[in-house]
C-alpha cells in the first residue's frame, strides 16, 4: 500500500469549521511537526508503508489532512468539493498532483459537496458513504457510477463526528468499529445488517478519535489515549501501534485523516 501525506509546514488552526477548532487553542507548530514525523516514520518503518508527499501550500493549513483530498479508485481520482470556502483552494492543488501522475480526474457535477476518503470507506466488498454534515447524499449516486459499485449511504448527525472516518473504522472483510452516537437510527440499522461484527466504541474514546485508525492487514496505527479500544484490538489478535497526535486532534483529525490511500504505486516525481 502507498499513502499520500502532506507535511504540516503550514498547519495551524486559522479558522473554525468544526467544533474541535478553536483559534484561541492554537496548535503548537513544532510539536505538530514532531508528531507528524514520528507518525510518518512509524508508517514506513513499522508498517512497511510507502509514503509519497504532496507539497504544502501557504494559506492552506488543512492540506495536512490528505484523506479529504478525494477518493482514489484504480486509476481514477474523484476530486473533493469542499463545503467550506476555507478549504476549497486545496482542490486544484490535489487535482494537479494526480493529473501530472497520469490519473483520470473525475469531478462531481452540480452543487453538491463531497469530502473524499473522509466520507467514503470500504469495508469488505461494500463502500459506505457518510453524508449530511460535510458531504451530500446525492453525490453517492454519481460516485457509484464511477466506481461501478453500490455506495451505502449513512447519515451523520453529530457535529463532533463530521466525517465518516471519525466514527467508523473497517477492520477487515466483515468487522468494524463504530461510535453509535454519530449516526441516525437508519444508518445504524444498515451497519448492523451489512457488517457481521460491529463493535461499539465508548464515547470518551470516540472523542479521542478511537475510530480514526489506519488498518493494514493485522496491524493498526492509532492515536494514543484510547486504552479500551487498544485492549480490544489486541484481544482480536491485531498488532497495535500508538503514536501521539494531540496537535492534530485540536483541529479535528488523527491518524486516518492524515493519509490518503493510493491503490497502486506511483513515481512521486514524474
Amino acid at each position: 500500500m502507498q499513502y499520500l501525506m502532506c507535511p504540516p509546514i503550514h498547519y495551524g488552526i486559522d479558522y473554525e469549521i468544526n467544533p474541535w477548532m478553536r483559534r484561541k487553542r492554537h496548535a503548537d507548530p513544532e510539536t505538530a511537526k514532531e508528531q507528524w514525523r514520528q507518525f510518518n516514520r512509524l508508517l514506513q518503518d513499522e508498517m512497511g508503508v510507502d509514503v509519497v508527499l504532496v507539497e504544502p501550500r501557504p494559506g492552506l493549513p488543512d492540506m495536512v489532512f490528505t484523506a479529504n483530498a478525494g477518493f482514489v479508485w484504480r486509476n481514477i481520482f474523484i476530486r473533493s468539493k469542499f463545503r467550506h470556502g476555507a478549504r476549497q483552494s486545496e482542490e486544484r492543488h490535489f487535482e494537479n498532483w494526480f493529473q501530472v501522475r497520469g490519473y483520470e480526474i473525475a469531478a462531481l457535477p452540480g452543487q453538491g459537496f463531497f469530502e473524499g476518503e473522509g466520507d467514503l470507506l470500504k469495508c469488505g466488498d461494500a463502500l459506505y458513504g457518510g453524508y449530511h454534515i460535510r458531504s451530500d447524499i446525492h453525490c453517492h449516486e454519481r460516485i457509484a457510477e464511477i466506481v461501478q459499485q453500490e455506495v451505502l449511504s449513512l447519515e451523520l448527525t453529530n457535529q463532533w463526528f463530521y466525517h465518516l472516518d471519525t466514527c467508523f473504522c473497517p477492520l477487515g472483510e466483515n468487522r468494524a468499529l463504530y461510535y453509535p452516537g454519530a449516526f441516525d437510527p437508519y444508518a445504524i440499522k444498515v451497519l448492523k445488517e451489512r457488517i457481521g461484527t460491529l463493535i461499539p466504541v465508548p464515547e470518551d474514546e470516540a472523542m479521542r478519535f478511537a475510530c480514526n485508525l489506519i488498518v493494514e492487514g493485522e496491524r493498526v496505527v492509532m492515536s494514543d489515549g484510547c486504552p479500551q479500544v487498544r485492549s480490544l484490538l489486541r484481544k482480536m489478535g491485531l498488532t497495535v501501534h500508538e503514536t501521539p497526535l494531540g496537535e492534530f486532534i485540536k483541529a479535528g483529525g488523527a491518524a486516518k485523516c492524515l493519509v490518503l490511500k493510493l491503490p497502486h504505486f506511483l513515481d512521486p516525481s514524474p
